[in-house]
């Protein structure tokens, strides 16, 4: 039963992307409108799921009009300036069908190096503790050889899963590895991005309302159980794809 709902919703969200197909090549200023919109949504979004305090709104007066925000913490503002330039890279990488370690490592540089410049982009060298999960992260002597793997692994996790699944299987691959110090779940997020784009499919967004959920399924994909997190992540696709076809035919 699990894996017909998991196929429904597959199903789903392929009905979604013909539909989206239909409209493209899109009028450039219409698609300039649809990334801006979807910046501030997955910009606001992202972090917030990681305690940032910012609103919507005012990640995009941050972002748009570079302006701060009284009372807020000035690296929530760093946060929201360099996820904004980590997610143009995401449109400059999509044009490509293979992803590197490098893409992977930009990608965490671009949002981190105005929070910590010293280990943005870069492997760490420590152990870390995850609060409220009982999965311990690889040793930090054991990550290069684990991401190498796992990047090698890329085209053969492709090849055997529907675009959306793999979005969420290498979402899963990397946050499990947890190779920088801090923000692995952005540079997920923002890898399982990458792989939607580059399979033609609008970016998806997990709003910060589905926190808890989110983050139960990943903690279930420690103990072996992936199901759970790859329907939640089909799931946010769906949405997401139902809204950017509302705001094409708008």
């Amino acid at each position: 039963m699990k894996g017909g709902i998991m196929n429904d919703i597959l199903r789903k969200i392929d009905i979604l992307k013909s539909k989206i197909d239909t409209h493209r090549p899109t009028d450039a200023h219409l698609l300039k409108q649809l990334r801006e919109y979807f910046r501030i949504g997955m910009t606001y979004s992202s972090n917030a799921l990681e305690g940032n305090s910012l609103t919507e709104t005012e990640t995009k007066i941050v972002i748009e009009d570079g302006m701060t925000i009284g009372g807020k913490p000035v690296k929530d503002h760093l946060e929201a300036l360099g996820h904004s330039e980590a997610y143009d890279l995401l449109f400059r990488l999509a044009k490509h069908k293979d992803i590197t370690e490098t893409n992977i490592k930009e990608l965490h540089r671009l949002f981190y190096y105005r929070i910590d410049t010293s280990h943005a982009g870069k492997y760490r060298k420590q152990k870390v503790i995850i609060t409220g999960t009982d999965f311990i992260p690889p040793a930090p002597d054991k990550i290069s050889d684990l991401m190498e793997s796992f990047v090698n692994s890329i085209p053969g996790i492709r090849k055997k899963n529907h675009p959306v699944e793999f979005a969420a299987i290498i979402h899963k691959e990397l946050v499990t590895i947890h190779p920088f110090i801090d923000g692995n779940g952005r540079a997920a997020r923002l890898l399982m991005n990458l792989a939607l784009l580059q399979s033609g499919y609008p970016v998806a967004i997990i709003p910060p309302v589905l926190r808890r959920e989110y983050l139960d399924t990943l903690n279930r994909t420690h103990k072996g159980d992936d199901k759970p997190f790859n329907k939640f992540i089909a799931g946010v696709c769906y949405e997401s794809a139902k809204e950017y076809l509302r705001l094409l035919e708008g």
